[in-house]
């Protein structure tokens, strides 16, 4: 085998290798996911409603906006962590917009109540949009200007920088699902999904 045929050989196996190296990396790429964080009640109930919508790869029950490091859910129930109950969402942006997932926080809760939701009072309950970056800061503030009109009382939502989130116990996650008869399930949450439900249907049956 001469010494040309064999760096010719070499020559095609390093393109063939730099092709599917390109491949991979452009399929990374679409495939890529981003992450939301937002609050706005219990994180039982957005979870549940958030698990629904088509692009969401994962939701995460947690904590943040507070002070306190790696608190538990007891220690954020006090309402002295400065924490609220929040949902960290994996989305594929190509699927879902980050703009929609906002049009959904909207409607998965009343943004405009200062104490929490429902029964559901304290400052671990409050509505809260936490972002990664200025786009998602753009965005929620963009957002929440255009739902004012949908709502007789002021939006209270804070939207601050996301510093830190702290995944909740085990125990919590994936919450509704695996307590569907669970009192408070079938009481506060389920006619929230229900509603949802029959939503993205009509949104289905649209398109």
């Amino acid at each position: 085998m001469s010494r040309t045929f064999c760096l010719l050989l070499a020559l095609a196996l390093s393109c063939g290798a730099s092709r599917a190296i390109a491949q991979t990396q452009s399929m990374n790429t679409a495939n890529k996911t981003e992450k939301a964080t937002f609050g706005g009640g219990c994180y039982w109930c957005t979870e549940a409603i958030y698990q629904m919508v088509p692009g969401v790869k994962s939701v995460t029950s947690g904590f943040a906006g507070g002070t306190k490091e790696n608190p538990t859910y007891e220690e954020v129930c006090t309402g002295r962590t400065g924490h609220a109950e929040v949902i960290q969402i994996e989305f594929d942006p190509q699927v879902v917009s980050y703009e929609k997932l906002l049009d959904t926080f909207w409607e998965a809760h009343d943004p405009t109540d200062p104490g929490g939701q429902g029964h559901d009072r304290g400052p671990q309950y409050r509505s809260i949009i936490l972002y990664g970056n200025d786009m998602q800061k753009q965005a929620a503030e963009k957002s929440k200007a255009a739902a004012q009109k949908n709502f007789d009382r002021p939006i209270v939502t804070e939207i601050v920088p996301l510093k830190v989130f702290y995944k909740a116990e085990d125990y919590h996650q994936n919450y509704f699902r695996t307590h569907t008869n669970q009192p408070y399930c079938r009481a506060v949450i389920r006619p929230k999904v229900e509603k949802f439900e029959k939503k993205l249907k009509q949104e289905s049956a649209q398109h």
